[in-house]
């Protein structure tokens, strides 16, 4: 699944929703300076916000598609896996990861982390969590389940049936376990956690055009995938062709820590 998603990175860099502004500005506030490692940066979303933020970014993305997207908007990016990829001696005041973390080993992710950031750099693994309306959640859910009865999936990642009670995270297992590798890498302060609140307006096009993308989606035939977007088109269509969707983008962030801090070649990070 994770090397699905660069099936179709055009579609994938239009539909994916971007990062909230409020984050954006936090991590970078945060940070002792412009530089950015974006860990599986994909097409790019992520790093062109932190482009435009004043940022000097560079990507590491395992799907040579997805990267080639990137480059192509003008993100520099290095095709590699982060635990796999070769810092070459470089520093940054910030890795991020946006939506990919839970592909990462977290042990072996943070302790390159901890390796390529300076002093008081920021390790800042974030996703995005969402709820749309009932209908349209039900309609994609059961579509799904009858044109693929077998799956293992219960529901869509990131999609609630029916909805859940406020706070509800459906990343808070992955969140613990990225937590859990920062602390046994070694290198960071205390790991804290911390949320954005925001909406984004989807017509019907635009939400049928974001479903694909979703990671169960993306390996489904195409006779099969049109059979779950008619039934989603027609849930949009019986609540009057648009929505408003409620998303939180979750985020645990850790320092780097002075003490443990020797450059580029810091041996003293379990792991590395």
């Amino acid at each position: 699944m994770a090397e699905s998603f660069g099936t179709n990175p055009e579609r994938y860099d239009r539909a994916r929703p971007r990062y909230p502004d409020a984050l954006i500005e936090r991590i970078v506030a945060a940070s002792p300076g412009p530089r950015v490692l974006d860990v599986g940066c994909g097409t790019g979303i992520a790093a062109r916000q932190f482009q435009a933020a004043g940022c000097t970014v560079l990507g590491v993305e395992p799907d040579a598609r997805m990267a080639d997207f990137a480059r192509r908007t003008g993100v520099e990016a290095e095709e590699a896996t982060i635990e796999t990829w070769d810092p070459a001696g470089r520093e940054f005041d910030a890795v991020v990861a946006a939506q990919v973390w839970h592909w990462v080993e977290p042990v072996a992710g943070a302790a390159t982390a901890a390796r390529v950031l300076r002093p008081g750099g920021q390790l800042s693994l974030f996703w995005h969590t969402f709820q749309a309306p009932p209908e349209v959640s039900q309609a994609l859910a059961e579509a799904y389940h009858r044109a693929v009865p077998d799956s293992p999936i219960k529901f869509p990642r990131g999609v609630q049936t029916p909805p859940r009670a406020p706070g509800w995270n459906p990343y808070q297992q992955m969140i613990d376990k990225a937590t859990a590798g920062m602390r046994q890498a070694g290198g960071f302060g205390d790991p804290q956690q911390w949320q954005v609140d925001w909406d984004q307006h989807f017509t019907r096009d635009a939400y049928l055009d974001l479903v694909p993308t979703q990671g169960n989606m993306t390996r489904l035939p195409p006779d099969t995938m049109a059979q779950i977007l008619d039934a989603v088109a027609g849930a949009i269509d019986a609540i009057g062709g648009s929505f408003t969707m409620s998303h939180s983008t979750v985020a645990v962030t850790a320092a780097r820590t002075p003490a443990l801090y020797s450059g580029g070649d810091d041996q003293a990070v379990a792991g590395v």
